[in-house]
């Protein structure tokens, strides 16, 4: 009886090994779009009043929970009965990633709040029905990045047996949304934690020095986030178009993936954003 459990234990033991190598194999292989994630999760998690980015935050982070519950099972199942979908999801995923992008650089050119008393002051009303639009649009956005996550990870466990893949993958899935909310969350919370500095040094010595450097990095922070989660935003999906269209994968061997992938995701945003203008316009006089 004791040797049973003693075999199980050990078995267990092996399997958990097993699981940390594939995890951190698929955790090396997604640390790019992990990467991604951070950026343009961060840039969309900013922008609240301090009282509200917490619950905004923790609201985006049951979002991104319930995404990974929904896409790992539905990607282990595809993967077995009709592997040719996951390439389609992804695909639309991308086009999805590439609008986002573009429409952020065209807003920002284009359609920026004017100044002084042309700008209109939002209502409390109007300001927490454009938290509840952020939020959704945070969560869809991790919605398709967390596909790609998913997808690259099973992809390294594919001649492993199902139960690794399944453990795998959850791990993955589980990190990619503690690990990037919990550093989004220190992010956000700069400048209090600067503030605190302040008041407890009585504004003086190195501690109120760290104190003034976190408050006055925060919006810096943010602006850099702001561009370089757009950026990720177009790379991420001209990436997906790469490595999932053939042609595009073997068009012009010569050009730097990179530059290849900016471009991809830059064309098919700019081509989403011309339809989605188009059909509001056709929807609107109709």
């Amino acid at each position: 009886m004791a040797s049973g459990i003693f075999a199980i234990l050990d078995d267990i033991a092996a399997l958990m090994d097993d699981v940390a190598v594939t995890s951190k194999i698929a955790a090396s292989k997604t640390a790019g779009i992990l990467g991604d994630d951070l950026a343009v999760n961060a840039e969309k998690a900013t922008g609240f009043l301090s009282s509200r980015e917490i619950p905004v935050l923790w609201a985006i982070t049951k979002g991104s929970f319930i995404n990974k519950i929904i896409i790992v099972p539905i990607a282990l199942l595809l993967n077995v009965f009709f592997p040719i979908a996951i390439k389609f999801i992804l695909i639309i995923g991308g086009i999805y990633l590439a609008y986002e992008g573009v429409e952020k650089i065209i807003e920002y050119l284009f359609h920026r709040q004017k100044t002084g008393h042309e700008v209109v002051v939002e209502s409390e009303e109007n300001n927490s029905e454009t938290e509840k639009i952020k939020v959704k649009s945070a969560i869809t956005t991790d919605f398709i990045l967390s596909v790609e996550i998913v997808i690259i990870a099973l992809g390294t466990v594919l001649n492993e047996s199902l139960t690794i893949q399944i453990l795998t993958v959850a791990v993955v899935a589980l990190f990619a949304t503690v690990g990037v909310y919990g550093i989004v969350a220190l992010i956000v919370r700069m400048d209090d934690a600067g503030y605190k500095l302040i008041k407890r040094s009585n504004d003086e010595g190195a501690v109120s020095k760290l104190g003034h450097l976190l408050v006055n990095s925060l919006p810096v922070v943010i602006k850099v986030l702001a561009v370089v989660g757009t950026i990720a935003l177009i790379l991420v999906s001209g990436g997906i178009f790469e490595h999932n269209i053939d042609y595009l994968h073997h068009f012009l061997p010569q050009v730097p993936s990179l530059l290849k992938q900016i471009a991809y995701g830059a064309v098919a945003g700019l081509a989403a954003v011309l339809l989605m203008t188009g059909g509001k316009k056709i929807f609107a006089k109709s």
